[in-house]
């Protein structure tokens, strides 16, 4: 990229923000694995505006840190909400919880929005994060959905999804470490295999093939593997941070979440 141009990264944080509009209504629509589909596309989107960023050699501007959190609220925050808010799969198991799923997704939603705030504010300063990121935890909610909403494959259990959301939720705002995945992290190939294995994962379950034929079968390999990826992130992730104090992050830094 030429120096001195922002347009480029500030299209990726449109898109950002265009898919998760995307995830949103394909969730209305009841295509949850679609919308899985689409939140993975924003966590793309949302690391490379942020690379972006640091190619053009400006920092950041205002609208840039403004527009991103927006995008990351709608696609990291809304989008992940609406796949607890709706369930056009299995009504029946779901009709005896639909208080809890809507209180839970109000949760994760507002959590995300409150860390996004202050991420804007104050969060981007920091080389690492104060707990754990938005995309990583719209990636955590998904496989929840993947496992125990739609498709289910460990079957429908919306007592354990919801407990699971919750918790997940919490962890936005936990004051623990968690660290940021640039190149030479040790972390950086698990959580690049967690999104490349949620695409396999979700790629079969359009074509509503029997949930014994092989693609589906790889598609559940394939979110166990995302699952380990994440779950490496979670527990390993605030070990990797420098115990010393966290020093002020570079200004190129601050559309990372």
């Amino acid at each position: 990229m030429t120096p001195g141009r922002r347009w480029p990264a500030n299209l990726a944080t449109l898109a950002n923000g265009l898919v998760g509009v995307g995830a949103i209504l394909y969730t209305l629509a009841g295509n949850k694995p679609w919308a899985v589909l689409l939140i993975v596309s924003g966590v793309a989107f949302d690391g490379l505006d942020g690379h972006l960023a640091r190619r053009s050699g400006l920092g950041p501007s205002r609208f840039g840190r403004v527009a991103d959190s927006v995008s990351d609220a709608i696609t990291f925050g809304l989008a992940p909400a609406a796949l607890l808010w709706v369930h056009t799969d299995d009504p029946p198991a779901w009709a005896p919880y639909l208080l809890e799923a809507h209180l839970v997704a109000l949760a994760v939603a507002g959590l995300a929005v409150a860390r996004l705030v202050y991420f804007t504010l104050r969060g981007y300063q920091r080389s690492d994060f104060v707990g754990v990121p938005t995309p990583t935890n719209a990636l955590a909610v998904s496989l929840v959905v993947l496992f125990l909403d739609a498709p289910a494959f460990l079957g429908t259990r919306p007592e354990l999804a919801l407990s699971l959301d919750l918790l997940l939720a919490l962890t936005m705002v936990l004051p623990l470490p968690f660290p940021k995945i640039r190149r030479g992290h040790p972390l950086r190939a698990a959580m690049a295999a967690t999104s490349i294995a949620l695409v396999v994962a979700v790629l079969p379950l359009q074509f509503h093939l029997a949930r014994t034929s092989l693609p589906v079968l790889v598609g559940e390999a394939a979110a166990a593997v995302a699952a380990i990826g994440l779950a490496s992130y979670y527990l390993v992730g605030p070990f990797t941070v420098p115990r010393s104090a966290a020093p002020a992050a570079p200004k190129d830094d601050a559309r990372e979440r």
